[in-house]
């Protein structure tokens, strides 16, 4: 019997997560002729915060790293582009487990989210960003960094219930995303470019490219998302480059730019 309710559920959160892709497929594109097309809000999300302390560095944490570039950049936001609305999952340290993050984007109506983290690995030579869309994991090292930030979950109560028996640790529960990820994709992918293009020539940051992962975060989330990977806090290096205050400005600058740069070009195509 348990086995046969287990089938019954899979195949259920499966109709749905089919339905959700297709209506979020719809609601990607822009009618023809629309005219007014606006970026006007984005939610940016800090990783992490509170209780859940994320990936550690010999000197820092992701967390806070995190939160102080989030914030930095949402200042550039509204200085800069003052049409758009800059709205946080956190802007202190708090812990939001990763549906609240996703549900402030949706309930907002946010037309951008941009989740911001901090890496981590064995090898403490690894170093580089990395930018991620919503997508099947393509390799072995995607999915461990999926694994990673959907860890989370484990820290909220009742998370089986409220992420309908999902579990992080298991590649077979990332199945399912492939229903969704052509959702937003296009256009994610084209942000995603841009972040990665401005670490690169103008932040000078090394880089390990543009990738498609399972997290939970960018799933949930019903508009262009990406999940950027600051560097490694592992790596001493670059954990020092990203805990000194002129460094994270460099690369809330580099977020700024890329978004600001996708905002005009989605809006000239009007």
């Amino acid at each position: 019997m348990a086995y046969l309710l287990n089938n019954r559920r899979t195949v259920r959160n499966i109709v749905y997560c089919a339905g959700a892709a297709l209506l979020l497929l719809l609601a990607s594109f822009t009618p023809a002729g629309r005219a007014d097309y606006k970026i006007r809000k984005v939610v940016i999300d800090a990783g992490h915060g509170g209780k859940d302390s994320g990936a550690l560095g010999s000197i820092s944490k992701e967390k806070d790293v995190a939160l102080a570039v989030a914030l930095e950049f949402g200042e550039l936001i509204k200085k800069n582009l003052p049409d758009v609305e800059v709205i946080y999952t956190r802007n202190d340290d708090t812990f939001i487990p990763l549906e609240q993050r996703a549900t402030i984007a949706n309930k907002a109506g946010a037309d951008v989210f941009i989740s911001i983290h901090l890496n981590s690995a064995a090898n403490k030579e690894a170093i580089g960003t990395e930018t991620f869309i919503m997508g099947l994991h393509v390799n072995e090292q995607n999915l461990s960094v999926a694994k990673r930030e959907n860890s989370v979950i484990l820290l909220e109560e009742n998370y089986e219930q409220k992420y309908e028996g999902f579990d992080p640790k298991s590649p077979e529960s990332y199945i399912m995303f492939s229903l969704m990820q052509n959702a937003h994709m296009h256009n994610s992918l084209h942000l995603a470019e841009k972040i990665d293009h401005q670490f690169v020539k103008r932040v000078g940051r090394p880089s390990r490219g543009v990738k498609q992962a399972g997290f939970l975060v960018l799933w949930q989330t019903t508009m262009p998302s990406v999940l950027v990977e600051l560097g490694f806090i592992t790596n001493k290096t670059e954990e020092k480059y990203l805990s000194d205050e002129l460094g994270r400005t460099y690369m809330a600058s580099g977020l700024f730019r890329a978004f600001r740069d996708y905002k005009e070009e989605m809006e000239a195509m009007n």
